[in-house]
């Protein structure tokens, strides 16, 4: 199996964002050992923010970039991107909540593989996602509570839109382990991490 690990986090060590995916990943590791991990830390090395001349080559409009506009280095790194994606069986997030939404880091990586024929299609009853296989799991740490029920709740902008994303492209059910409330005080922090990370090392494998 191949599995891609992305982290987004800006807080390195701190992030429970980090320390929950890092969990699901040990746990899928151990119960298959022969995985084969690929990681990207968005932080640690940041995407440009999408561009005309940083679509992946796959794409069908990067037909249209200019050679004097055309950056080599960096549309092969977003086809890197997209492959990296493609190849992988199942897809492990660190998404902390930044501002109501997704840190920009990740919103630049899903840039690169929301790419027309590849992930997704237009058929004549409209969009069709084109990955529906993969497994995709993703950790979320919000400061405050968001979840259902919430007074706040209309404010989340994060585990809604990462919904939208992948069932776009035909993942129906990506699957959320959620840590709240880690910045309302470090009894809330400790326990949600910890929940969290409980519900990484019981994931069905």
């Amino acid at each position: 199996m191949k599995l891609l690990h992305i982290d987004s986090s800006i807080l390195g060590d701190n992030s429970v964002s980090r320390q929950v995916a890092a969990a699901a990943v040990e746990k899928i590791r151990k119960a298959a050992p022969a995985t084969v991990v690929t990681y990207r830390d968005l932080a640690a090395t940041p995407l440009p923010h999408l561009t005309l001349a940083h679509l992946p080559g796959d794409h069908p409009l990067s037909a249209l970039v200019p050679d004097a506009f055309a950056l080599p280095e960096e549309k092969a790194g977003s086809q890197a991107v997209l492959n990296e994606f493609l190849a992988a069986d199942t897809v492990v997030i660190g998404a902390p909540m930044y501002n109501f939404t997704i840190p920009s880091q990740l919103k630049a990586w899903l840039d690169r593989i929301l790419v027309p024929g590849k992930t997704f299609g237009y058929g004549e009853k409209g969009p069709m996602g084109l990955v529906g296989a993969k497994r995709v799991i993703v950790a979320i740490a919000r400061g405050g509570f968001y979840g259902a029920g919430a007074p706040a709740a209309a404010v989340e902008h994060a585990e809604a839109y990462l919904r939208a994303v992948f069932g776009f492209i035909g993942i129906a059910n990506p699957e959320f382990i959620v840590a709240e409330g880690v910045q309302t005080g470090p009894e809330q922090r400790e326990k949600s991490l910890g929940l969290a990370v409980q519900t990484a090392a019981a994931l069905h494998i």
